[in-house]
């Protein structure tokens, strides 16, 4: 948790005074009635979101320090159950949808919720919040926090908001989604850079969740560079997994000017050269980023730039390919032979061969997801290229996530063309009825099934 910067102190100090000194603050106080306190909060709430926003654009390792003076009594609770919710948000949770450690961050800002004396109309925007804090946290976790609550009527509320419903993890699951759906636009993550090695071990997946979440949805990331180059600088921190994947994401990530470059290509190839198994470890890595969005064309071009080439491993073998497939085109003749070469002399199920499924189903998606519905015709002309690449690869998985893909957008085209006697609804039929079956993404029994008219029901007389 750094400290935070001079400018956003003084401008959170400039909002509490004029909370103080606001006409709504006075009359709240005076007549306690609801319709003061809302105005109050459409008084202060934006500014204070703006000023959050920008700390989390411009200083992200701020945020929790920022959060925490929103706690004083001068901000009179406001932005507090927003805060509330990103803090949930921003706790690590493993595989079971349960917290990896202890949200303290949750548990300040509930607390101080609690013992506002503006809870009466703070709980009115934080059950939903509380109910996944909870969902996510141990059974030991609550009651502890419980037992710091002296109010009966509020340990009341809280009790209400912990449901049993939660401790199906399948349950869990989908509540955490319904809720992280609500914030996917937002950046509300914040991390601590470790400083000893003790420190990494114990907090690295949640400094990796925070890293490829803040490249995920963009932004200015130019205060995390100097980070994570302080990170490769520690020479406690190398030859590990951890290092080797700050590498991964610092060199696939981050624009580098030629010195900085110089400096990763130091630390890639000493670790590439030392550390068993390196481009293995490299190329699994690199496939989990491949498979999240905030992966590009750019990120293989940085890395290839900076590699040595000429060291024969697997990262060499899968660069050289990638950087053909960039430069030509997947559609490429001389692509499609490059990579049927790579094919032919390295093994199906090679990570370096994941990694090249991986990346042309990146583009297929990309295209597909960038077609309108009226672009159809260029889908059909498409998809003699999956027949090359389906082929060629052989795979299932890859021959799956196609047909996920073909089917989604042919969904998209049936919605959007309903009148079957048309020429664009029948273009469609016809080519799903061939094409889909001779791919094995349909049946003959599915093809019917899909184009069925569905009659409607009669009503009975009476109904």
């Amino acid at each position: 948790m750094q400290p935070l910067d001079e400018q956003y102190y003084d401008r959170l100090n400039e909002i509490a005074v004029t909370i103080q000194e606001s006409p709504n603050l006075a009359m709240y106080l005076e007549e306690e009635e609801d319709e003061y306190y809302n105005a109050l909060r459409q008084e202060f709430e934006p500014p204070l979101s703006d000023l959050h926003h920008q700390v989390a654009a411009e200083a992200p390792l701020q945020l929790v320090t920022f959060e925490k003076y929103l706690l004083e009594p001068p901000f009179e609770g406001l932005y507090l159950p927003r805060v509330l919710g990103y803090a949930v948000l921003r706790g690590e949770i493993n595989d079971q949808y349960k917290y990896v450690r202890p949200n303290d961050h949750f548990k300040d800002i509930l607390l101080a919720i609690c013992h506002s004396v503006h809870f009466e109309q703070l709980k009115k925007r934080i059950g939903q919040s509380i109910t996944v804090g909870f969902a996510l946290s141990s059974d030991i976790w609550i009651t502890n926090l419980m037992s710091l609550v002296e109010n009966k009527r509020i340990r009341y509320f809280l009790q209400q908001l912990k449901n049993d419903r939660y401790r199906d993890v399948k349950e869990r699951a989908d509540l955490y989604r319904r809720y992280s759906n609500q914030f996917r636009n937002e950046l509300y993550y914040s991390a601590d850079f470790p400083t000893s090695l003790g420190e990494m071990k114990a907090n690295f997946s949640a400094l990796r969740q925070f890293l490829l979440k803040r490249f995920e949805v963009g932004g200015v990331n130019e205060s995390l560079k100097t980070q994570m180059k302080d990170f490769l600088d520690n020479k406690s921190f190398q030859a590990t997994e951890e290092y080797l994947e700050m590498l991964a994401m610092y060199g696939n990530y981050s624009d580098l000017d030629p010195a900085e470059r110089l400096a990763f290509a130091t630390h890639f190839e000493r670790e590439r050269r030392s550390f068993a198994e390196f481009d293995v470890r490299y190329l699994r890595f690199l496939l989990s980023l491949y498979q999240s969005p905030g992966i590009n064309s750019a990120s293989d071009e940085r890395m290839s730039a900076a590699i040595d080439k000429n060291w024969k491993d697997k990262i060499s073998d899968y660069y050289r390919i990638a950087d053909k497939i960039h430069s030509l085109g997947y559609v490429h003749p001389d692509s499609i032979e490059a990579v049927q070469d790579f094919y032919n002399t390295h093994k199906g199920l090679s990570v370096e061969s994941e990694c090249l499924r991986q990346l042309v189903l990146t583009y297929f998606t990309r295209l597909i997801n960038g077609l309108t519905e009226r672009e159809y015709a260029d889908y059909f002309e498409l998809t003699k290229i999956f027949a090359i690449y389906m082929k060629i690869f052989g795979n299932q998985q890859f021959n799956q996530d196609v047909e996920k893909l073909s089917l989604n957008y042919v969904g998209k085209l049936l919605k959007r063309f309903t009148d079957k006697r048309a020429k664009d609804y029948q273009d469609v039929k016809r080519f799903v009825s061939t094409q889909f079956v001779d791919f094995g993404f349909l049946t003959d029994k599915e093809v019917v099934e899909m184009f069925k008219t569905r009659r409607k029901r009669r009503k009975v007389a009476g109904e």
